[in-house]
């Protein structure tokens, strides 16, 4: 679990993109290697603690296998009823 304020913004920023990344046809390899790449720029600049990163790696790989982050949502129409 993310605690750290930075970790945690790091965290939606990376799985937002891995969404879009999805939706724009990219495949799971792919977004993989977009997230391996993120990962490296964040350990490359020392913005955060490696520990830190580390706890950031595992969440997003535990997205990245979850197939219901994934899908599309659909909208249900309400129907008003007299």
């Amino acid at each position: 679990m993310l605690q750290n304020n930075k970790s945690i913004r790091h965290y939606q920023k990376l799985t937002d993109s891995m969404v879009d990344l999805y939706h724009r046809g990219y495949r799971f390899e792919e977004i993989r290697m977009y997230m391996d790449g993120y990962l490296s720029c964040l350990r490359q600049t020392d913005l955060i603690e490696a520990y830190h990163i580390h706890n950031l790696e595992e969440e997003a790989f535990r997205f990245l296998r979850d197939p219901s982050n994934f899908e599309m949502t659909q909208t249900q129409i309400e129907t008003d009823y007299y």
